[in-house]
């Protein structure tokens, strides 16, 4: 009996896994299990172009070079190339490509190395494309810029700029600060021993700087004097304020020229060069390069235009108002458009430096008067324009305050603590 039993739960045993084998044969499979993922990579861009798609070669453009010289080498005739220049007038001016600049010509990867477009670099950053198909079309482009936040100090001992190149830095930092303090500091008079910490955003195109963002939070010792500067938005716009919240912007520029340095100052009593005799000098000269852009420090009305046969040669005299009129002389020449009437604004290029009427070399002899006497430019104190609005003084100090902490973040060795 017991045997029977035995043999009766075998046979079903057996029976059961002889139908789970033959459904798991017969199972339909799940349909997601047959799918299998192929991963096809991005295709490589440069310009929008996919690169692997073409024979690429390139060059910078050579003096006295143009759009037709550079795409008959390739084999393209003069009747398309007429009829792309044509085409691109309204876009791009070819006429306009500058030696130095690079290009790029793209090819079909085959024996026949058609040109299918034609790259021209007019800027780090701005790219022109010519398209050689039958549209004959172009387009303008940018690439790709990537920003970083910046923390950088600096201290000087020659100039501002040397200390950037010094550093490591971007030139373009030096104007951009230039700028920021137009109003309080005077960068022909820093010393060696001034020093700076700066909070900014420096752009990049393909790992090079290309130039620089938002500049954030500055402080800049001049004199053991700290001088601080924070962006904050009022009035629909950005503007720099210190940590009273004065604004950095003020009447007055501290001077008419971005860089240089003061060759003779303020006497009433100077050995004069030329003339070999002590006579009153009742301004500043500023030793530049000739053709220096020469900017006027505050708005006002042009009152005079000419040559000074006395000795200042070119010069321009501006009105500011009731009180303050400036005279700028030895120009080389003068800004289009600028004439005894014109209103002018702080800032705006007025003229060139020079050497005419009585100079030893290229200079501007710049002057001020106060109610009708000479006053020593670099003695005269411009009133503020409007500080922080009192309604805003809660925003500005939160600002404020994060940017100081972050500035005192930056020891002066540049490592940040």
């Amino acid at each position: 009996m017991a045997k029977k039993i035995w043999a009766e739960i075998a046979l079903i045993v057996i029976t059961f896994l002889f139908i789970w084998a033959v459904y798991s044969f017969y199972k339909p499979c799940d349909p997601r299990q047959e799918v299998i993922e192929v991963e096809i990579p991005e295709p490589r861009l440069k310009f929008g172009l996919p690169v692997d798609s073409f024979y690429i070669e390139g060059g910078r453009i050579k003096p006295n070079q143009n759009l037709s010289d550079i795409l008959t080498k390739y084999g393209v005739n003069m009747v398309r190339i007429d009829r792309l220049a044509k085409n691109s007038k309204d876009t791009f001016d070819v006429r306009k490509m500058k030696s130095g600049n690079r290009y790029f010509v793209f090819q079909t990867p085959d024996s026949l190395k058609k040109v299918e477009y034609l790259v021209y670099e007019k800027s780090p950053v701005e790219y022109v494309v010519f398209e050689l198909n039958d549209s004959l079309k172009t387009f303008l482009g940018e690439k790709e810029i990537k920003t970083e936040l910046k923390f950088k100090t600096g201290v000087i001992e020659s100039s501002l700029w040397n200390t950037m190149a010094d550093n490591n830095l971007n030139p373009v930092l030096a104007l951009e600060l230039s700028e920021i303090y137009a109003w309080t500091i005077d960068f022909f008079g820093i010393r060696k021993g001034d020093r700076f910490r700066v909070i900014y955003e420096e752009q990049y195109v393909d790992s090079q700087s290309v130039g620089i963002g938002t500049i954030h939070a500055v402080q800049f010792d001049h004199m053991r004097q700290p001088n601080y500067a924070f962006r904050f938005f009022q009035d629909g716009r950005f503007d720099y304020f210190d940590e009273k919240g004065n604004s950095l912007r003020k009447a007055f520029l501290k001077a008419p020229l971005r860089f240089s340095r003061i060759s003779s100052r303020f006497s009433h009593s100077r050995f004069h060069p030329v003339l070999k005799i002590r006579r009153p000098h009742y301004g500043i000269d500023y030793a530049a390069p000739r053709g220096t852009p020469v900017h006027s420090i505050g708005d006002g009305d042009v009152v005079a235009k000419g040559y000074q046969k006395r000795g200042g040669g070119n010069y321009l005299k501006i009105k500011h108002n009731s009180v303050y009129t400036t005279t700028y002389m030895h120009l080389s020449g003068f800004a289009k458009k600028v004439a005894p009437g014109t209103r002018v604004k702080q800032g705006q290029v007025i003229g060139y430096v020079g050497s005419t009427g009585l100079a030893t070399g290229p200079h501007l002899d710049f002057r001020i008067t106060k109610n009708g006497h000479p006053v020593d430019p670099l003695k005269v104190k411009a009133p503020p324009v409007e500080p922080v609005k009192k309604e805003n003084i809660p925003d500005f100090t939160v600002v404020k305050d994060s940017l100081m902490n972050q500035l005192n973040r930056i020891r002066w060795d540049g490592v940040m603590q």
